[in-house]
């Protein structure tokens, strides 16, 4: 009945067994820890500093934290900003101040998914990081500069982890199926094809490939003495892949961002990929058909008024039929947003407008315009001498003014010369050239 009882060794997923036990099998990162990088040669002398590592998923933040306390010989300890609270940083705290009086070695505090913390959380640490109690190492997947209390950060350096590339993760999957114990005991048979699919899939992530190709050594099949994975397995393997696509952080803002500018910069072959990433990725289609509106308006304008209205029609068919009809309309209005004339002239005439009504007092109505439905308003001459456009000639009332008269004449709407406001320019200057000669007019006869 014992053996019921017994413990039994915990069986570790590929991508723990796989953690490097050295820099020099720490896969990625060249550009911080390749020979001769400052980094590199600050871990190797020993000195120890707080830092920040920013960066996606599975690129080695917690394998690096770990590297650097056995390079260092610190002690390694490690918080979840998940599940931790002050109380648990006190006591972090407490035990590394108690293993320094005991063995004289410091402690590198690893504070996963540092950017949970809140401002109090993070504050907490100040005092023990200016103090050199601990050394912080946090590791974040948000923009630190908009996760992180500036206090923290001025006392981090921060580090910016980057995906890994397809050849090291192939060579990684390929050192794991020489040297890992479980795997090469099997005599795993593999094509150079479906690891470098498998690479593709796993979008630099090196966890998410180990993973994946532990998976597919699970579900391979015997043949011959060997396991095989060939193209039956990967299609199972992959069947539930979706691409690193994070609906709240930066890659889902860097993703966005890089589809506007690809429009603005009329790029239908980006602008196209962007929205097939993002939808791939599996953004809501609706949040993008808000965006493309929000381009019409802002980086067409009225060099081409229809544009507006197809941004419009592609977010309505997305309500009313969804996927994939309406993902459809909303790529064909990216495409023609792309290719359409560009003028944010509307925009950036908007914004000064804003910018000079918060800075200016709040000037009066002229009389001529305004309302008079009362008596009261009519002897008080609200409306008086308003001239009706209508009966103008060419419906134009040359030299009216329709600003308050404190800034009569500042001019905000500048059409470019290009598509619908080439003409829609040229119209303006006529107008004002009319306003100019009645102005003259009006100077003329006062001299006289």
């Amino acid at each position: 009945m014992s053996d019921l009882f017994q413990s039994r060794p915990r069986h570790q997923p590929l991508a723990a067994r796989m953690r490097p036990e050295s820099l020099a099998q720490y896969v990625g990162q060249a550009h911080l820890l390749g020979a001769g990088k400052p980094l590199r040669e600050a871990v190797e002398r020993g000195q120890l500093h707080s830092m920040v590592l920013w960066g996606p998923p599975g690129v080695g933040k917690t394998t690096f934290a770990r590297l650097l306390a056995k390079e260092c010989d610190a002690r390694f300890a490690t918080l979840s900003a998940v599940l931790a609270g002050v109380k648990e940083i006190r006591q972090a705290v407490a035990e590394a101040e108690q293993h320094s009086a005991q063995f004289g070695r410091g402690t590198i505090l690893f504070v996963d998914e540092v950017h949970r913390f809140n401002k109090a959380q993070q504050d907490a640490f100040l005092p023990y990081v200016e103090e050199g109690t601990v050394t912080f190492v946090g590791a974040t997947t948000e923009n630190p500069a908009f996760e992180l209390n500036n206090a923290l950060l001025s006392r981090c350096r921060v580090y910016l982890l980057r995906s890994i590339p397809e050849e090291e993760l192939l060579g990684l999957m390929q050192r794991a199926l020489e040297d890992d114990a479980e795997l090469a005991a099997r005599e795993i048979s593999i094509a150079d094809e479906i690891l470098a699919r498998i690479a593709r899939a796993a979008d630099g992530d090196a966890r998410s490939a180990l993973n994946l190709l532990e998976i597919a050594c699970d579900l391979s099949r015997e043949e011959g003495g060997q396991y095989l994975v060939d193209e039956g397995v990967l299609a199972e393997v992959l069947s539930a892949d979706v691409r690193r696509f994070d609906k709240g952080g930066d890659y889902f803002y860097d993703q966005i961002s890089a589809m506007h500018k690809s429009v603005r910069g009329s790029d239908p072959d980006a602008a196209l990929y962007w929205f097939a990433r993002m939808v791939d990725g599996g953004c809501d289609p609706l949040y993008i058909a808000r965006r493309v509106v929000r381009m019409a308006s802002e980086d067409i304008g009225n060099a081409d008024p229809r544009a507006l209205q197809l941004a419009l029609n592609a977010w309505d068919v997305q309500e009313r039929l969804g996927s994939p009809e309406g993902e459809l309309a909303i790529a064909q209005a990216v495409a023609y947003l792309a290719v359409a004339a560009k003028s944010n002239a509307v925009y950036t005439a908007y914004k000064r407008v804003l910018a000079d009504i918060r800075r200016d007092p709040s000037f009066e109505v002229p009389i001529h315009l305004r309302n008079a439905p009362t008596k009261l308003a009519k002897s008080m001459a609200h409306g008086a001498d308003y001239r009706y456009a209508h009966d103008e000639p060419d419906a134009f009332a040359a030299g009216e003014n329709y600003l308050p008269e404190e800034i009569s004449g500042r001019s905000y709407y500048q059409p470019v010369p290009r598509g619908l406001e080439l003409k829609i320019g040229e119209k303006l200057e006529h107008l004002r050239r009319l306003n100019r000669e009645s102005e003259q007019k009006r100077y003329d006869k006062s001299g006289q």
